[in-house]
């Protein structure tokens, strides 16, 4: 009975033929044999629990569920078979083969069949053996072959087939690998070892100690030499010299931690080191003695001529290599019945070779045996032969698995172990993801299919040993058929991937400008492919010779572009290899590239198993440079592999679509004539390329003479390749012909045009499938309607256009506050927001157009394939729709451009257009997100309820999108902004999809506009940003990309988010003003998100990033608690030298020191006194942060190859990011979603805050305009100070003077010299500063005319608050003119009143009074005083003050409450007001803790002095000005400058807070101080007051003539004074307080002086008394005077009075007009009145006075008399008392 030679095999789908029934039968058994598997499984639960979990048939989480149930094993396993059954067929279908593993003969029990084995066959090859046993029993006791030998010995044993069928390595010397079948044994039992190896190491540890107890130096030496284990792992087993069996114990151990490709290794070591140790391993696993087995073997001997020499394992080898040769599968053998000897080979040549070595025994019968297996795989049908051979070269391939469900290329581009390691295929099983791995990443390698063959030490010894008649033969045999074709492993792997990894591998094998695969053969089915789909996401850009003057290109998809198609064939025979010749054809001259594989290429000698029939299609495309470029147009290049004759069906399509047929023949059977001259009729033109010297020239000549006439060929179809023709000959002639063809207007068909014919040729077209055509019809209701790009984004895209780009600077503004004037900020602010309301409300009222309603059906739905096609037909119909747009845009700017000339406008119009002329995907996802944040406004503000939303569900569908690997929009490039709400439901259901598994490191690219940035990410992750499409990418896109089970730990997160940024420095945006902040705005929010920054730049010059990065830092300054470091990497690219990293040590030196150089003139700007350098603010080292690429091509494009150097440098960098990763991430715990979605906020945020830095170029800009700017503000508040204290002297005259007088006086012309005077002033400061060679002033001088703007704008503003000062007086004396209407109305309303003799009441009189005072107002409509807003005009003084200062700062400012609610009295210190350097805290615990009780002190002697200077404005009892605020901001400033208060390292938030106190506390006393000035202003009220003006100077001279004059005769006596005084007190407060503010003790130790002088009151009562005498005195004089002068009227008599006493008193014309109302002509009576009135109001004042404290009495004095002394005893300031 013949047992299955694969019965162990590795799990994986079964052969073709078997898939479909063993997944029903799976189904079927395990829900009919529930009881028996119940049985099977609870007995190890834990093993198959084990397997399970391996091979992903259930999850880790599902295991853990399962394993810590405290239920029996049999609910166990009952659990576990509902769990498997829910899963599926497929699951179904791996678990039974886990359990043949697990539990070998299991599934036989089940009747289930096994992969490769069929039980109903093997009852009826059991039954046919029965029945040869009864007819021949002679057979039944001596086998008549070998493999019945075999089965023999099973019988004998109870050895199972798997052990007996060649599944285990191998015995003898052929385990040593010399033999070719050998090595094929080698294979087949790794392969079969791979699942099973695992447990046979972990079940066989008992047997493996007795093995490796006899011999184990030599197997740790196998191990090392192969690199199992390293030297020092060798090392410490070799130590455990006191117990063998513990240092074996380790081993195994050692070798289980390794992992499953480990396990392999050792037991193939062990059975090199140890022949014959696996069969004996796998029989000790089975119950089998290896004593009888060996006893079953020489019975085998003794009963057949095999020589007892030959060792069991090259016996059972040699079983093996019978049945794999013959090539057909255990069906098929089981179906034939028992194979004779002479079908194989004769034992008596068996006994032949048996003499010779085994090496030379094997080698024979493995030819003898191939030898056979071509006459039997002739005898199977073409289909038969077609799967078999798929099925073997799957196998070969390991892709068996990958067959029935389809590669992914979220599956390939999975961040795995594998992928971080150089990519060398040491098996077959390895050339695969061999070939994924680098056609993604770039690499021309991709077709290599060589297998990196072992060099270590201990093989090149034993090598030497070999005799050259064992060896060099065989290995030369062994490289012949040790590897595969690399169209074999082409086809394989497109058969098992899906369609848009398939695209995705054409993509980039186009851009390797490799041939692609044209039409498949057929492989699973009997229908050649057409590869349209694969093929439709490939752009080429070319410029045809027609465009070559107007210099223009033309760009289009590759399967819609229509050009002739040449096609080359050839007959059966061929020596000349055609495929070498056709890339000869194809490649620029100097430039050879292998477009197509050939026979002299690596692995293209190697005989394809699967690709006969394979067409592949290259193509030529003009670069424009007539006199290298091969055509003028493009042309495709079509080849056929393989004979016209067998592939009939690939040729005739290939002779419908092409232009013209190119033939190769050597000589033209009968056969193939008539098959040629079936072809009558056909249009297209054939030729044939003959080589002249072959045999049968003159017969073929015979056959093409006949075919002439049917193929109407002419001598010019037949080309010669004679014996002297040298290929590039050849070349040249062959380009010649098909010139002449396209010059001849051949037929032009695009790939898109072939699929009607393929469909007519019985070809599959892969975009027939069913989701793939859906899909389309549904993209085309969409796209069907975008005619002007332009317009329908305008008109169906509506919240994306203005409406959200107003909504994005609204937004800003909001942060910023730049254009909020002179108006309140809490009005500013709320006007804002109803302004953002407004928009998001007309968002939210727009409804969903058709098209976005259709797109919505797209994304949303749920078969993922559908959904897949859908998004990727949307974007090859948007794109190709934009070109053609952009294309038509484009001739339209360049005919604007000749026709307009100057015309800018017109231009611009058309320049506009091309930038708006995008439309992709992104933009539809864009416009649901504007939907759905207008919606979530609405339901926030309480507009919509919550039940009537519609678009809740939009962040799911894009979290879905996300998972599934399409980019998501982080950042809009159009509007500058982050939709914030969006971007966070989004992230945060993703997170809850994954289960809160979400950690992540970010990584982003960075640079100059078309400097490769996309490509870089494409190459490095397998990733598909957009590159082309006639647009680059705008704003930021991010990526996910999942990291696998076995790496999560090792790099400590679950994700990697690539973030793919749009080019800095745009052209379209360098002539905007915002284009500084645009870039700044940008680089600082994608660096800020990231872990690693790749900073793209070209060629080694960082220059043009220098200025970008240097404004990142400067914003990373300005934000409070970045929260980490991100790592720069500087990428060079286009950098081929190999000296480039040390050519560039001084370049990367030098920039290093730039880099610090501003960054410590940003931190100085930021008034941070540390040392501060770029490292500390990124990671940035400037020898490993470095990489110089070469360029991507090789060549000039469009027909340049990709160059090998940019992909190896590429992975060299990913590799070293993924390290720096892992190192990270022991440090820094990486992010997860929501900690992200945080970052995004607060960044975000704090980059919205951010107003002044991003507006420069770089941060020395930045810093040359701030200290500029500082430097402005002093000569702005000189003027200012200076204007303010004129206009007050001026203020008595003033007062004093008439209107009439007001506008005669020379007022006027001495106000516009002083205004011209401190104008020019300024002017000159400024030419002196821009002269005195200020570090970088030259790069500021293009502000110097905003500054000179802000002189001429002040010097206006000063004159208008001069003129305001005089016309509130002028408005005075127009009300006392009001006031005589008023006294001649009531004079008229008297003289009517006695004219009419009637004597009025009261009450009569009061209304009449009443009726007239109406009248008279409403003629007269007196001015009153405004009355201002204090409050608000302090705070806009503090926003100026601060608007410089950083988004922390303003940020802060934004926040902050109403001045209202700050007073200084609620100041406290915080911990936050402190930013310690870190060895600071690390020097002294106690260092913060000291450093808030100085930085206390600090704030508590500034709230101080600015509160004298509040209380001496407030006293003064004048009105508000401005420039008290101002005065108080440069106080702070002034104290807040000094080096000693810079190394208290206050953070800006302590200034912040600090002013805001200050300023609330000066907000409030001025506003009360404002009202009183208007109350007693008003014109209504008339009061007389008198301004006790001349006190405080003569309590100066009292305290300084007095008995304590010493005291203060000179500077020292009075320090001696003040420190003696201190000493005889012994009061510590008092120490205190002189050491930490000296002028605060010495002006209030001045004012208790003052105090304690005048604490009797009597002294200073006399000093007012005689004050007050003396004015009395002189106005007694000057009425005295004034009576001799014979003036007549009252009010020239006061007018006279006034004007002689302006100097002494102030008297209010108000005062004065009262008296006018009494009717006195008479001065002298006037005179008397008042002289008799003096003497009692002199004594009234002195009551009132006496009634006053001191304290009363000096706040109300305008000259402070402490002030005056302690100006001239101040000093300089310090403690010193030694001066």
């Amino acid at each position: 009975m013949e047992q299955n030679p694969k019965g162990d095999a590795a799990p994986g789908p079964p052969p073709q033929g078997l898939v479909d029934s063993a997944k029903v039968s799976a189904e079927v058994i395990i829900r009919k044999e529930r009881k028996q598997l119940i049985e099977i499984l609870h007995k190890d639960l834990e093993v198959i629990l084990d397997d399970l979990t391996s091979q992903s048939v259930i999850t880790k989480e599902e295991y853990e569920l399962l394993d810590k149930s405290e239920e029996d094993s049999k609910k166990k396993t009952r659990r576990l078979l509902l769990l498997v059954q829910r899963k599926g067929g497929g699951a179904c279908q791996q678990f039974l083969e886990c359990l043949e593993i697990t539990f070998p003969g299991s599934n036989l029990a089940l009747q289930y069949p096994v992969p490769g084995f069929s039980s109903l066959e093997q009852k009826a090859e059991d039954q046919q053996e029965v029945e040869q046993e009864k007819t021949c029993p002679a057979k039944a006791t001596k086998p008549s072959s070998l493999r019945e030998g075999v089965v023999a010995i099973q019988s004998t044993t109870n050895v199972p087939s798997s052990v007996l069928a060649g599944d285990i390595p191998w015995s003898g010397e052929a385990g040593l690998g010399g033999d070719p079948s050998s090595k094929r044994a080698t294979e087949g039992s790794l392969d079969s070892t791979t699942l099973s190896a695992k447990e046979m190491i972990h079940k066989g540890q008992k047997h493996l100690t007795g093995i490796l107890q006899k011999n184990s130096n030599v197997v740790l030496d196998g191990l090392l030499s192969k690199c199992v284990i390293t030297k020092e792992e060798q090392e410490a087993l070799g130590k455990v010299e006191e117990d063998p069996k513990k240092a074996i114990w380790e081993l195994l151990v050692l070798i289980q931690e390794k992992g499953e490709a480990t396990y392999r290794r050792f037991l193939e070591c062990l059975e090199m080191a140890c022949p014959g140790s696996s069969l004996s391993l796998r029989c000790s696993l089975h119950t089998a003695e290896p004593s009888s087995l060996a006893e079953a073997v020489a019975e085998l001997q003794s009963k057949t001529v095999i020589p007892a020499s030959t060792p069991i394992g090259e016996i059972l080898c040699s079983v093996e290599t019978q049945e794999d040769l013959l090539g057909k599968s255990s069906c098929e053998r089981a179906t034939e019945g028992p194979m004779d000897l002479e079908t194989t080979f004769s034992l008596e040549e068996m006994k032949e070779d048996s003499k010779n070595k085994s090496h030379g025994t094997m080698g024979k019968m493995k030819a003898k045996a191939e030898e056979t297996s071509f006459s039997v795989m002739n005898d199977l049908d073409p289909e038969q032969k077609r799967k078999k051979a798929l099925q073997d070269m799957l196998t070969k391939l390991n892709l068996e698995k990958d067959q029935g469900k389809k590669l992914s290329l979220q599956e390939v581009l999975e961040i795995r172990t594998e992928s971080l390691k150089e990519c060398i295929p040491h098996t077959m099983e390895d050339l695969s993801w061999h070939f994924l791995r680098k056609v993604l990443a770039l690499n021309v390698t991709a077709r290599n299919t060589s297998l990196e063959k072992g060099t270590s030490g201990d093989q090149r010894r034993k090598e030497k040993k070999k005799r050259h008649d064992e060896s060099i033969f065989l290995d030369i045999e062994m490289d012949e058929s040790s590897s595969v074709n690399p169209l074999d492993v082409l086809c394989a792997v497109l058969l098992c991937s899906d369609s848009f990894l398939q695209q995705e591998i054409l993509s980039k094998m186009s851009m390797c400008q490799f041939a692609l695969p044209l039409l498949l053969p057929p492989l699973e089915t009997s229908h050649c492919t057409l590869m349209l789909w694969a093929m439709r996401d490939i752009v080429k850009r070319w410029r045809p010779h027609s465009l070559v003057d107007s210099r223009g290109f033309i760009e289009e998809s590759l399967v819609l572009t229509p050009m002739p198609t040449i096609s080359f064939v050839r007959l059966e025979s061929l020596s000349l290899s055609k495929s070498k010749l056709l890339s000869k054809f194809l490649s620029p001259s100097q430039h050879h590239h292998d477009f197509f594989i050939h026979r002299d290429m690596e692995g293209g000698n190697i005989p394809r198993e699967i690709a006969d029939g394979l067409v592949e299609i290259a193509w030529y495309f003009p670069g424009g440079q007539k006199s290298s470029d091969l055509f003028p147009e493009p042309v495709a290049i079509a080849n056929l592999h393989g004979g016209i004759e067998s592939h009939q069906v690939q040729f005739r399509f290939l002779s419908k679509v092409s232009s013209a047929v190119f033939i190769f023949a050597e000589c033209i059977s009968e056969s193939e004539y008539t098959f040629l001259s079936s072809l009558k009729g056909s249009s297209t033109e054939y030729y044939f390329i003959l080589e002249y010297n072959s045999r049968n020239f003159s017969k073929t000549s015979d056959f093409l003479k006949d075919l002439a006439p049917v193929l109407k060929l002419s001598k010019s179809h037949i080309l010669l390749k004679l014996a002297k023709t040298n290929t590039a000959k050849m070349v040249e002639q062959l380009r010649s012909t098909i010139g002449r063809i396209i010059s001849d207007d051949p037929k032009r068909v695009t790939i898109d045009d072939m699929a009607e014919v393929a469909r007519e040729t019985s070809v599959h077209v892969d975009e027939d499938c069913q989701e793939c055509q859906d899909a389309h019809r549904c993209t085309l209701e969409i796209t069907e309607d975008v005619k002007d790009v332009a317009l329908y984004k305008k008109e169906m895209l509506k919240l994306q256009g203005d409406l959200w780009k107003t909504l994005a600077r609204v937004e800003k503004e909001l942060c910023r506050m730049e254009r909020q004037g002179d108006m309140p900020s809490e009005k500013y602010r709320s006007e804002l927001k109803g302004k953002l309301m407004l928009l998001r409300q007309q968002q939210n009222e727009c409804d969903l157009t058709i098209g976005l309603k259709n797109f919505i059906c797209g994304i949303e739905d749920l078969v993922s394939a559908r959904k897949h096609y859908f998004l990727k037909w949307m974007k090859f119909n948007l794109d190709h729709i934009a070109r053609a747009n952009l294309s038509k845009l484009r001739a339209e700017y360049k005919e604007e451009c000749k026709l307009l000339g100057d015309d800018a406008q017109k231009v611009t119009k058309v320049d506009k257009l091309i930038s708006s002329s995008s439309l992709g995907v992104e933009h539809f996802m864009r416009e649901l997100c504007q939907f759905y944040e207008a919606e979530c406004l609405m339901v926030r503000e309480g507009k919509l309820s919550t039940n009537r939303r519609q678009f809740a569900h939009f962040p799911s569908i894009a979290a879905d999108l996300m998972l599934e690997g399409f980019p998501l929009e982080l950042i809009d490039g159009d509007a500058s902004n982050i939709p914030l709400q969006w971007i966070t439901d989004v992230l945060t259901k993703l997170h809850y999809k994954l289960r809160s598994q979400s950690k992540m490191f970010v990584i982003t690219v960075l640079g100059v506009q078309s400097t490769g940035k996309s490509t870089l990410l494409n190459t490095m992750f397998g990733l598909q940003f957009a590159v082309s499409s006639g647009r680059c990418t705008r704003g930021a896109f991010m990526t996910l990309l999942k990291v696998q089970e076995n790496l999560i730990q090792e790099l400590g997160c679950d994700f990697i988010l690539v973030i793919d940024t749009e080019g800095l420095k745009a052209p379209e945006l360098a002539k905007l003003e915002d284009s500084y902040q645009h870039d700044n705005e940008l680089a600082t929010l994608v660096i800020g998100l990231s872990d690693v920054t790749i900073v793209n730049m070209a060629m080694e010059n960082a220059t043009e990033m220098k200025d970008i990065l240097q404004i990142v830092t400067h914003a990373f300054l300005r934000m409070e608690r970045i929260g980490q470091k991100p790592n720069c990497q500087f990428v060079h690219q286009n950098v081929s030298d190999v000296s480039a990293h040390d050519q560039n040590m001084r370049d990367r030196k030098h920039l290093l020191e730039q880099f610090n150089e501003m960054t410590q003139a940003a931190a100085k700007m930021e008034k941070l006194d540390r040392d501060i350098k770029f490292s500390d603010i990124m990671d940035y080292d400037s020898e490993i942060h470095n990489w110089y690429i070469p360029g991507l091509w090789h060549g000039v494009p469009p027909m340049a190859s990709v160059n090998r150097g940019y992909s190896e440098k590429v992975f060299e960098l990913k590799k070293y990011l993924f390290e720096f990763l892992r190192d990270r991430s022991v440090k820094n715990s990486p992010k997860d979603i929501p900690q992200f979605i945080e970052w995004i906020k607060s960044l975000w945020n704090a980059v919205k805050h951010e107003n002044f830095s991003f507006s420069f170029r770089n941060s020395l800009i930045a810093e040359a305009y701030n200290q500029l700017s500082t430097k402005y503000s002093e000569w702005d508040w000189g003027f200012r100070r200076e204007m303010h204290l004129w206009v007050s002297e001026q203020e008595t005259l003033i007062q004093n003077a008439s209107p009439d007088e007001l506008d005669s006086l020379n007022w006027q012309h001495e106000l516009q010299q002083k205004l011209l005077c401190g104008e020019q002033q300024i002017l000159e400061s400024l030419d002196q500063y821009f002269e005195s060679g200020t570090a970088n002033l030259h790069l500021v001088e293009k502000y110097r005319e905003d500054f000179v703007r802000s002189t001429n704008s002040l010097k206006r503003e000063l004159e208008s608050y001069s003129y305001n000062k005089k016309g509130r007086y002028k408005i005075d004396s127009l009300q006392t003119e009001y006031l005589k209407v008023i006294e001649g109305n009531v004079d008229r309303l008297l003289e009517k009143c006695r004219k009419e003799e009637r004597r009025l009441d009261d009450q009569e009189l009061q209304r009449e009074f009443e009726r007239m005072w109406t009248e008279t107002l409403s003629e007269i409509s007196p001015v009153r005083l405004g009355r201002r807003n204090i409050y608000s005009d302090i705070e806009l003084c503090l926003r100026k003050d601060l608007s410089h200062r950083g988004s922390s700062v303003n940020q802060k400012v934004q926040e902050a409450k109403s001045l209202l609610s700050y007073r200084m009295n609620t100041f406290q210190v915080k911990s936050e007001h402190i930013d310690l350097p870190v060895w600071d805290c690390v020097k002294s615990m106690f260092s913060k803790q000291e450093h808030l009780c100085r930085a206390e002190e600090l704030a508590e002697s500034l709230m101080s002095t600015c509160m004298q200077n509040i209380n001496e404005k407030a006293n003064s009892r004048g009105d508000y000005h401005e420039t008290y605020c101002g005065e108080l901001l440069h106080i702070i400033n002034q104290m807040l400058q000094p080096g000693e208060v810079q190394k208290l390292h206050t953070t800006p938030s302590f200034e912040v807070d600090l002013k805001l106190h200050i300023l609330g506390e000066a907000a409030h006393i001025f506003q009360k101080m404002h009202e009183e000035f208007i109350k007693e202003n008003d014109p209504r009220v008339h009061l007389e007051k008198l301004k006790p003006q001349k006190l405080g100077i003569a309590i100066v001279d009292d305290i300084l003539s007095g008995t304590q004059s010493m005291g203060y005769a000179s500077r020292s006596f009075f320090q001696f004074t003040v420190l003696k005084e201190l000493l005889e007190e012994r009061n510590v407060d008092s120490y205190v307080k002189y050491t930490r503010s000296y002028e605060e003790f010495v002006k209030s130790w001045i004012m208790r002086q003052i105090r304690e002088h005048y604490a009797d009151n009597y002294s200073l009562m006399n000093l007012e008394k005689d004050i007050l005498s003396a004015i009395v005195k002189k106005s007694m004089e000057m009425l005295e005077n004034l009576k001799h002068k014979g003036v007549q009227m009252i009010s020239e008599f006061l007018e006279m009075f006034c004007k002689e006493m302006q100097k002494e008193l102030v008297i209010s014309k108000d005062s004065l007009v009262g008296i006018q109302f009494k009717n006195m002509s008479n001065p002298s009576q006037f005179v008397v009145c008042v002289e008799n009135f003096l003497p009692g109001l002199q004594k009234r004042i002195l009551s009132e006075l006496g009634a006053l404290d001191i304290e009363s009495k000096l706040s109300k004095l305008p000259v402070k008399p402490q002030d005056e002394i302690f100006k001239q005893v101040f000093g300089c300031g310090k403690q010193c008392p030694f001066c």
